[in-house]
């Protein structure tokens, strides 16, 4: 990795330091023939509407747009290949509102939303909307993020559980940028609030601390970010959990699984680095295969393309003794500040080195479940993102909201491409 490297200055604030916070279908012809006059005749309401005819061979079906040749690589065995336009219609479209959704079977809930949350007058800041949409390019890499509300909580009438930031620290080659996401817990009232909160805390942690951040991620310091992060990240669970206290709220029914993104923006730097506690997926898009990239707990978190300087440790000693690391034994203190109480989850973290024409994909539960669960998904979204370059701001909502029978939580993710 080429890159600029450089000390932190002298008065730099240790991270996580600072003063306290206060908490419509097409219609048919309308013409059957032409009548005596030689006008055009109306089509009365109990004749039959005459067949539309198959588009030509050189256009894609209707709904779909012309594939590729990278989309039919031979390396995606799923790819189910062009369909007919009367095919698509039965097997990648729903009825209503033209979503399009893959599997056996059309999923049992509406394709868009139909019940809005209940409002409070008193408190309208507390609205969450249905879908929200973002997107930047900084140096090398695109970025797309999106949240949407599931097909059950529209169904019911629930406000969207996910909770998304994405923010720029700083300016120029120096900039940060960070993407959060987090997803409250599933049957608690305040949930949204809950995500949307700890989205807030970490934002503002990382933003106070991202010019050590920077520096450290350029300088490959692996184990400074790691230490660092999760004391970021535990400082601000642990205040997320001060504020269900302060609600008379038991902790775990305002909690939240976190994860984010951090993106230096200098264009020789190809360094991602993920952390987060809780569920969800992190997944690579590489010469059009998916690879399975999430942090296991329990495990070696730099498997795969290590950053140099951020090589991995070995899980034992050569005389068979394990490692602390592997013992789930707390990070030693950061040597900013003292260690806070550590985390009530297991906290995760990879840094990598992107290719050019990789594609990351860090998503919450509700896309990385049927990501490893529904096989078409996965193809589908390969052939759609394999193509080398990001795809617009509305395409990659229309992506994201690709449906699965039997998935029907929020999605909330976030892709980028490399140039």
């Amino acid at each position: 990795m080429a890159g600029p490297s450089g000390a932190a200055p002298q008065d730099a604030v240790p991270w996580g330091a600072g003063p306290p916070e206060p908490a419509p279908p097409a219609a048919g012809p309308l013409d059957a023939g032409p009548s005596a006059a030689g006008l055009p005749r109306q089509r009365a309401p109990w004749e039959p509407s005459p067949a539309v005819p198959e588009p030509p061979s050189s256009f894609p079906p209707a709904g779909r747009r012309r594939r590729t040749p990278a989309e039919s690589a031979p390396h995606l065995p799923q790819d189910p290949g062009p369909v007919s336009g009367a095919e698509w219609d039965s097997a990648g479209a729903g009825a209503r509102g033209g979503a399009e959704y893959v599997g056996s079977a059309p999923p049992a809930y509406e394709a868009e939303p139909t019940a809005l949350p209940p409002a409070d007058p008193d408190d309208l800041g507390g609205l969450v909307a249905d879908t929200v949409l973002d997107g930047a390019r900084y140096g090398v890499c695109t970025l797309r993020a999106a949240s949407v509300r599931g097909d059950s909580a529209r169904s019911r009438g629930e406000p969207r559980r996910d909770a998304l930031l994405t923010a720029r620290f700083g300016t120029g080659d120096q900039a940060l940028i960070l993407v959060a996401m987090a997803t409250g817990a599933r049957g608690a009232p305040g949930a949204h609030r809950a995500a949307a909160e700890a989205c807030h805390w970490i934002g503002r942690a990382v933003g106070r601390s991202h010019q050590r951040l920077v520096d450290d991620i350029h300088a490959a310091r692996r184990d400074d970010l790691k230490s660092g992060l999760h004391r970021l990240t535990d400082r601000s669970l642990g205040k997320l959990r001060a504020s269900a206290t302060e609600q008379g709220i038991p902790p775990q029914e305002y909690a939240a699984d976190l994860r984010c993104l951090l993106l230096p923006a200098h264009p020789d730097c190809r360094t991602r680095v993920f952390f987060g506690v809780g569920e969800g997926g992190l997944f690579r898009l590489r010469d059009g295969a998916w690879q399975d990239i999430e942090p296991r707990v329990g495990r070696s978190d730099t498997t795969g393309d290590a950053v140099p300087g951020f090589g991995s440790r070995p899980a034992e000693t050569p005389g068979g003794d394990r490692l602390t690391m592997d013992l789930g034994i707390p990070t030693p203190p950061s040597p900013y500040e003292p260690a806070p109480e550590p985390p009530r989850e297991s906290f995760r973290f990879r840094a990598s080195v992107a290719r050019p024409g990789d594609a990351l994909l860090m998503c919450g539960g509700g896309l990385a479940d049927p990501l490893r669960g529904e096989p078409a998904l996965s193809a589908y979204l390969a052939r759609r993102w394999s193509e080398g370059t990001a795809p617009g701001l509305a395409e990659f909502l229309v992506d994201t909201q690709v449906r699965v029978k039997g998935y029907a939580d929020d999605r909330t993710a976030a892709a980028v491409w490399e140039a």
